[in-house]
């Protein structure tokens, strides 16, 4: 057997016997699968449908108008680009449609829950634009008075409606109202809520903002990439903005579309029309929010955004660590005022789409919860070092010692046991367990 090969199986034992709780990962289809590994990843096809580089691209165009056209009906919106390489990309691609470089873009803070491509130190996004970031508010929600008087004072060309670690519903019809108010372009990113708006499960912004991008791999349950939608609002500002985005994808930012990805995209918003999919989705809602109660926050989604100060200083880190020791995959993260470092937070970032999609329900939430909870106990007094140069040899340390943890073990062989009862969507076919989806 291939070495590569060897480490696929690998990587399927710990999918298998362990919970995916980072809220941007998910479980595909047995059939998004086949679409991703098909011959199509053999085709060049530089260009859009019927206006291609190489010949030899008619059924690719098809496949391509296809999956544009399934994206529209299921969103409802008027004008879909399925090429985008992934999440970032759309958005870079999706920024210079509408802005020049130097003009002033508006986005959520990262440490208030937003993304790197919505304005954050670093990215292209305040590299070659003026980043002006509002944030979240006492109560950790959007500050919609605060972004308003930012909105009045910058006058940005661009504003995103969009977050990463945010677990409340957004205002689409707030932002309409200030980005109109100011002449704005109103994007909203749903790369993490797409599969719960097309559920209805939670609001959709098509009437009230002139953009969409999304990725496909999250919510979506779809293969890794992205999307970039128009509505007739965007339509009705601007007449030329479907030529614009066309070519800040290509010869914008990219080459030739990855056709398998696209036919794989297709089959998933094939199965988001099902009836299934809108089951999921509410039941993804339904999990997070017993989650989140049983750790003592709140979930309008799918995330779960755990303060960890109550424990210690710094501890997102850690806790990410421990908690992947004890067979559970979450991510350290930010929280709104965090006093800690963004490398090594006071936070943690969870969610339920990939536990929902292997049929777990709001019971199985509280007995995950519990074992979480067992976890944090065991990283009490691992505060995170507040002298910056003894931060590298900590964590160093900080793993030596969690993996000895016995408790760590226990909870890994309990985890690993309960997992039995779940099977993954699309995996277990090719590992001799039959398959669930």
């Amino acid at each position: 057997m291939s070495k590569v090969f060897a480490l696929i199986k690998k990587e399927a034992h710990r999918q298998i016997t362990g919970l995916e709780m980072i809220p941007s990962e998910n479980y595909v289809s047995e059939d998004v699968l086949k679409a991703l590994g098909s011959i199509l990843t053999n085709k060049y096809s530089e260009g859009f449908p019927g206006r291609r580089y190489y010949g030899g691209n008619e059924v690719i165009d098809e496949i391509e108008v296809y999956a544009s056209e399934l994206a529209n009906t299921l969103f409802g919106t008027k004008a879909a680009f399925v090429q985008p390489y992934s999440g970032s990309p759309a958005n870079m691609a999706a920024t210079m449609a509408v802005c020049n470089p130097g003009d002033v873009v508006m986005g959520l803070a990262l440490t208030s829950g937003g993304h790197l491509t919505h304005g954050a130190n670093l990215s292209f996004s305040s590299i070659f634009y003026k980043a002006v970031n509002y944030n979240v508010g006492k109560d950790g929600k959007i500050d919609y008075d605060s972004l308003e008087r930012l909105a009045k004072q910058h006058q940005p060309k661009l504003i995103w409606a969009g977050t990463t670690a945010y677990p409340y519903k957004l205002d689409y019809e707030k932002y309409a109202a200030i980005a109109d108010a100011v002449g704005a372009y109103l994007i909203a990113d749903i790369s993490h809520i797409s599969g719960l708006i097309v559920g209805g499960v939670h609001p959709t912004p098509v009437n009230h903002v002139h953009i969409i991008t999304t990725t496909t791999h999250k919510t979506l349950r779809g293969p890794r990439g992205a999307m970039i939608l128009v509505t007739e609002k965007g339509l009705q500002k601007d007449p030329d903005l479907k030529s614009k985005i066309e070519r800040a994808i290509i010869p914008g930012l990219q080459g030739g579309p990855h056709n398998h990805q696209t036919a794989a995209i297709a089959v998933s918003l094939e199965e988001a029309f099902k009836p299934s999919f809108k089951k999921y989705a509410l039941q993804v809602v339904k999990n997070a929010a017993v989650l989140a109660k049983e750790l003592g926050t709140i979930s309008e989604n799918h995330l779960v955004l755990k303060d960890l100060s109550e424990l210690g200083f710094g501890l997102g880190y850690q806790a990410q660590v421990a908690l992947e020791y004890a067979g559970i995959t979450v991510n350290k993260n930010t929280i709104p005022g965090d006093k800690a470092s963004p490398f090594y937070p006071s936070g943690i970032r969870l969610g339920t789409p990939a536990l929902t999609s292997r049929g777990m329900k709001e019971a199985d939430m509280i007995k995950v919860a519990a074992w979480i909870k067992r976890v944090l106990q065991e990283i009490k007094g691992l505060d995170l070092p507040t002298e910056q140069e003894k931060r590298k040899d900590f964590i160093k340390d900080i793993k030596k010692l969690l993996v000895k943890n016995k408790n760590l073990q226990k909870i890994k062989a309990e985890v690993e046991d309960f997992t039995k009862k779940y099977p993954i969507p699309g995996l277990y076919k090719h590992y001799g367990t039959k398959n669930r989806l």
